[in-house]
């Protein structure tokens, strides 16, 4: 009787819901536990009272307890001893991540060759053989003999139908464009040029050398600009802060510099002009004036912020290379490696799985909400309708 139907409770007499509300006040007690659970979930479902919490462990982090206070001077001092090994644990990890970016660079020149012959063949510098071409498909996915010699008659029709394109076209813009990290900082004017980019490689600094990488972006000759390979350079550093040696998680990007476009004439996509009308205060008299202003694009990819002396940023700066240090770590580590698999989209797919659960939980939870409301007798539609959204001028 604790979920009576809001229907029949409008039905009921009032001896009736006396009654009601005295079944339920005894059932209360009964079920506190099982509603106390139900409340926790929808409590730790809601991302505001989540974020809420973050925000008060994140306070509570690292928060003094006073017993380290409290301790005996000997023994304080024997903590002194330990945080001293931690110290060198530090250091030890520091050369750790060094030899790690050894490797990197040892492996880096295995992977060159198959990296190089990726490229011959997206720019039809190489046409693959028949060999090279075979692909095993998944076993739910293979086909009879006849429907594969009728799907191979199709391919032959539809290819002779249509002139032969050379290597892969539009293979990099692609990849860009099917990862949200990059085709949030693609406009449309950049894509006619990525067109021409043909390869990314990454390159490490020498053995002996600051660590550090650099991204180059190879072009085919094109309209845009006279330079074949655009460069992004990353310097990272792996060894504690003197200041700060428990801060210490791995190398860190420390800067980044990009390169000098030598645009076309006109072709400058990271620019753009507009006109601006001004009003003489004494005359009255109006001219309009042009100027030439930042444009967003791709490429100012590389014009990165540049770091002070001191180290210090305003906010936007920071943000902008935050962000630019993400983007450079994920096409050295993610992008460059596996390209094929981001061109096809496999990658992806295997990167969305951990997401469609949950999302379905939370559709399913927001058509719960919706179900509830629509049960209400007191429900009334008009007053959860959105205000019409303001018209703002772009």
């Amino acid at each position: 009787m604790a979920d009576i139907d809001n229907k029949d409770q409008a039905e009921m007499d009032p001896a009736d819901m006396e009654d009601v509300e005295e079944v339920e006040e005894e059932e209360t007690g009964e079920d506190e536990n099982s509603k106390a659970r139900q409340l926790t979930v929808q409590m730790m479902q809601n991302p505001q009272i989540l974020a809420a919490l973050q925000e008060r462990l994140d306070g509570l982090n690292g928060s003094p307890s006073g017993y380290i206070e409290s301790l005996p001077k000997v023994v304080k001092r024997r903590v002194n001893a330990l945080k001293n090994l931690q110290v060198k644990c530090a250091h030890i990890e520091a050369k750790f991540y060094e030899e790690v970016h050894e490797l990197e660079r040892k492996y880096a020149a295995l992977y060159q060759p198959l990296f190089d012959k990726r490229s011959d063949i997206v720019k039809a510098a190489y046409e693959p053989t028949d060999e090279e071409c075979e692909w095993k498909a998944d076993e739910e996915e293979e086909l009879t003999d006849e429907m594969k010699e009728k799907a191979k008659l199709e391919e032959e029709k539809k290819d002779e139908e249509k002139e032969d394109p050379k290597g892969i076209p539009e293979f990099w813009l692609t990849v860009f464009k099917n990862v949200d990290l990059l085709s949030d900082m693609l406009q449309e004017h950049d894509e006619p040029i990525l067109k021409h980019l043909q390869d990314i490689k990454v390159k490490f600094s020498d053995p002996g050398q600051p660590m550090s990488f650099t991204l180059e972006f190879h072009f085919e000759p094109n309209d845009f600009f006279t330079n074949t390979v655009l460069t992004k350079t990353y310097k990272m550093r792996s060894e504690p802060d003197e200041s700060d040696p428990f801060s210490f998680d791995g190398p860190e990007i420390m800067c980044c510099t990009g390169c000098t476009i030598d645009w076309t004439k006109g072709k400058n996509v990271t620019l753009k002009t507009i006109k601006k009308k001004q009003k003489h205060k004494g005359r009255g008299t109006v001219r309009t004036v042009t100027k030439t202003v930042p444009n967003d694009s791709f490429f100012n990819f590389f014009t990165p912020p540049e770091v002070p002396e001191n180290g210090e940023l305003d906010e936007d700066s920071e943000a902008v290379l935050a962000a630019d240090f993400e983007i450079g770590h994920f096409i050295r580590e993610r992008i460059v490696p596996r390209a094929v698999l981001y061109f096809t989209g496999e990658a992806i797919e295997d990167d969305d799985d951990d997401y469609d659960e949950e999302g379905e939980e939370a559709d399913d939870e927001e058509g719960e909400e919706e179900a509830d409301e629509e049960n209400d007798p007191d429900y009334d539609p008009k007053k959860d309708a959105a205000p019409p959204a303001e018209c703002k001028q772009q």
